[in-house]
């Protein structure tokens, strides 16, 4: 069973939180992943939020709580961000991303945002799947964006989903 909850605010939970972030970041953005200290920077502004996808398990009558996905996402005002979303690849395939987005529409609610923007690389067939199942549309795309070394250049797809 798959929960998803704010970031903790107990000390001891939330390095423990950041650095389970840091550790899937690595795994899904190995070309590009924000470390422990970039993410506890980004984390002090009080514009950034993250919710934590967790798996709850019963293992000799004691809950495990095990930190398997993430969304990093940034409000101001009207308008929200997703900056970094991931899921850990033991546990992808299995809707953990599809659950948090659903979480993060109901929280950007509450919170009157009227539009939500992410960016996505246009190879990333997974994810654009998963973001026009969750009413997302591309809005822009931005040419040959992503540039890695000895690789082709992929473009990026702003995406964006709106409230109102």
């Amino acid at each position: 069973m798959f929960a998803i909850e704010a970031l903790p605010i107990n000390a001891a939970e939330l390095e423990n939180a950041i650095q389970m972030v840091a550790n899937i970041e690595a795994m899904v953005q190995p070309e590009d992943a924000w470390g422990y200290q970039t993410l506890l920077e980004l984390l002090e502004q009080e514009s950034m939020s993250l919710l934590i996808a967790y798996e709850q398990a019963e293992k000799e009558s004691v809950t495990h709580r095990e930190i398997v996905g993430y969304c990093l996402y940034q409000m101001t005002f009207e308008q929200a961000e997703v900056l970094r979303i991931g899921t850990n690849p033991k546990y992808q395939r299995q809707g953990i991303a599809s659950k948090v987005v659903e979480k993060l529409h109901e929280v950007l609610q509450l919170n009157q945002v009227e539009s939500l923007l992410l960016e996505v690389r246009a190879d990333n067939a997974a994810a654009i799947a998963l973001y026009e199942q969750q009413a997302f549309s591309i809005i822009h795309r931005r040419k040959n964006y992503y540039k890695v070394p000895h690789k082709p250049a992929v473009d990026a797809l702003i995406m964006q989903h709106t409230y109102i």
